[in-house]
């Protein structure tokens, strides 16, 4: 694969794989065994479209009724085949349905392995409805009931295209037709009406739970809300609860009482090592200080009681 994005059929059913033991001799069938050795040994994918191309064109009315070679309707397919696998690997698989229409002209024309390929393309890139009408049309032609994998293409239109889409009702309608009869024995009919029954009652339980539950995340998101905004609006009070009483306490303190006691700190807990000599002038003027302001606010007391 070049990108994440393309897809390979290479594990797909056995009836889109090309087996050819081709004479050397035919050289349309040297051109499918040279588009496969480009797809799947050297990887080149431009290379073997480009081959592909080549050969279908080189295919004309005459093809036909060359005995040296292979039948043309099993060249034409082995080519086409090729080339849809190409097509996915350089990640063109949007243009698969178109090309395969280009190469046969009509919907009805188209073998029952190529059919299956596109729809297992389209299922596996999410684009089932590309494929419905194609498929439908192919269904309905008369002329491809008689192909050995018609049941296969029935059975993956009904399986991958109509019930998960939705289309029950249309799915319901096949299996009653002349489609259902040719392609599912009545066994088959009667499990595809199960699982019909199913898909209903599937998307019913659907369509019932959807408004409850877009209506109970509506209201959940809403409560989640209402608290969330409930809780942010107490915290704000009590942090301007807070901040106002702090601003009340901060002014009824003196700023020299502050300044002082914030001296003190830095001289106790960051200047004053006693270990240091360089501590003793700090502890000599805080001594001091401190006997100054205790004569200053006792001594007359002291003085008072000894003279008594």
């Amino acid at each position: 694969m070049r990108s994440s994005s393309s897809v390979s059929l290479a594990g797909g059913r056995g009836s889109a794989s090309v087996r050819l033991v081709s004479p050397p001799a035919c050289p349309i069938a040297a051109r499918v065994d040279a588009a496969v050795e480009y797809l799947m040994v050297k990887k080149d994918f431009q290379a073997a479209l480009d081959t592909c191309e080549k050969g279908l064109e080189s295919l004309g009315p005459s093809a036909e009724q060359e005995e040296n070679c292979f039948k043309y309707a099993e060249l034409k397919a082995a080519l086409t085949i090729v080339g849809i696998q190409a097509l996915a690997e350089l990640n063109q698989w949007r243009g698969v349905l178109s090309w395969v229409l280009q190469q046969y002209g009509e919907t009805e024309k188209i073998p029952a392995k190529i059919i299956q390929m596109c729809i297992l393309l389209y299922v596996k890139v999410g684009e089932r409805a590309v494929m419905k009408d194609t498929v439908c049309d192919w269904l309905h032609c008369f002329g491809n009931m008689s192909q050995s994998g018609f049941s296969t293409v029935a059975e993956l239109y009904f399986l991958h295209i109509l019930v998960p889409m939705g289309h029950t009702t249309e799915a319901l309608e096949m299996l009653e037709s002349d489609v259902g009869r040719v392609a599912f024995s009545d066994e088959q009919r009667q499990a595809a009406r199960s699982l019909v029954d199913i898909q209903n009652e599937k998307n019913a339980a659907s369509s019932n739970s959807n408004p409850e539950s877009v209506e109970g995340v509506a209201t959940t998101s809403a409560s989640k809300k209402d608290r969330s905004t409930q809780r942010l609006t107490s915290i704000m009070r009590l942090l301007y609860r807070g901040l106002s009483v702090a601003s009340v306490r901060i002014r009824s303190i003196s700023l020299r009482r502050v300044f002082l006691a914030l001296m003190l700190l830095y001289l106790l807990l960051v200047r004053m090592d006693p270990a240091l000599p360089s501590a003793f002038p700090w502890l000599l003027r805080l001594h001091g200080l401190l006997q100054q302001t205790w004569n200053t606010m006792f001594g007359p007391y002291y003085r008072a009681s000894n003279r008594s």
